[in-house]
């Protein structure tokens, strides 16, 4: 019999590995958006985690199970796949090059709130106080970071790069309220999902801009595509499944906004605004706030 207290040890470490990768990536974008535009990005991004996806396939159930998936799934295949990686990275890397990194990333944390409200418009779950609550703290954190503390005024912030960044957030929780009718299993799922949006990247990328990259470039976008794209959902997929307290693992998460907002304060040389950390601490809190009550209400 597994010991729970050696899983949950394990566990821990995994969440704290895909947290490590998720507090680069915020830098990593715009490091490489230096080199390539938003469309190369996405294509060379996506056919490195591609192969990553399908290579772990491989290594485990084998890709005959996703020919199965894909013919069984196809519907559902084609949709994630269009809204990720395709629209959702194209917007958010886009949001990425107008905005400084620190509060791309910050807005980026409201998607979870934008969720819990599609789950109440499309899947007919019932509208809580805690939910309004949490979402006039989060976005208050949203107004106070696109201000700057000037409530008169958006400053040198651009007001397409926050509709960008907002926008993303609602593709990427539509995405995950779409995984609610999604039978596949996750990993298949994902790599299905990459495998479809590597032509149409392409596409994009042929259409819009070129293949003319730097190596820098591509350097950037294969650490995008490996450790944002794939490693960091190989890494939390495994510490969930070994969790005995999946709440405990789920609030790792909230480190990652903080360790990268030092990050990218070091290696991109970004000032750091008084008004992104108390903007970040309304997000996460109204993100806790919302945790508490629903964990309350299910007791």
């Amino acid at each position: 019999m597994p010991n729970p207290t050696t899983s949950q040890q394990k566990a821990l470490l995994y969440g704290l590995a895909a947290v490590a990768c998720w507090s680069t990536v915020a830098t990593a974008f715009k490091l490489t958006l230096a080199e390539l535009d938003v469309f190369q990005l996405v294509f060379f991004s996506t056919l490195t985690a591609s192969l990553t996806l399908t290579g772990t396939v491989a290594a485990t159930s084998g890709l005959p199970s996703l020919v199965k998936d894909l013919k069984e799934h196809w519907r559902i295949t084609l949709a994630a796949g269009l809204m990720n990686p395709m629209l959702y990275y194209v917007i958010l890397f886009q949001a990425y090059d107008l905005l400084p990194a620190q509060v791309a990333m910050s807005i980026n944390y409201t998607w979870a709130i934008v969720l819990s409200l599609m789950a109440i418009v499309f899947l007919g779950q019932k509208i809580l106080a805690a939910d309004i609550g949490a979402a006039v703290i989060c976005y208050g954190g949203v107004f106070v970071i696109a201000t700057q503390g000037n409530i008169t005024s958006f400053g040198d912030v651009s007001l397409a790069g926050i509709g960008l960044a907002l926008l993303s957030t609602v593709i990427w929780a539509g995405y995950w309220t779409l995984n609610v009718a999604d039978k596949r299993e996750s990993l298949n799922g994902l790599c299905l999902n990459f495998l479809l949006a590597l032509p149409l990247s392409l596409l994009a990328c042929l259409l819009f801009s070129d293949l003319n990259v730097t190596m820098k470039g591509v350097g950037g976008a294969l650490y995008v595509g490996l450790v944002e794209m794939a490693i960091a959902f190989l890494l939390w997929s495994r510490a969930l499944k070994l969790t005995t307290n999946a709440a405990r693992v789920s609030n790792l998460i909230f480190l990652a906004p903080f360790v990268s907002l030092v990050i990218i304060n070091q290696l991109l040389g970004e000032p750091l605004f008084v008004t992104t950390f108390i903007g970040l601490v309304l997000i996460i809190s109204g993100l806790l706030y919302q945790q508490a009550m629903h964990r309350r209400l299910r007791a």
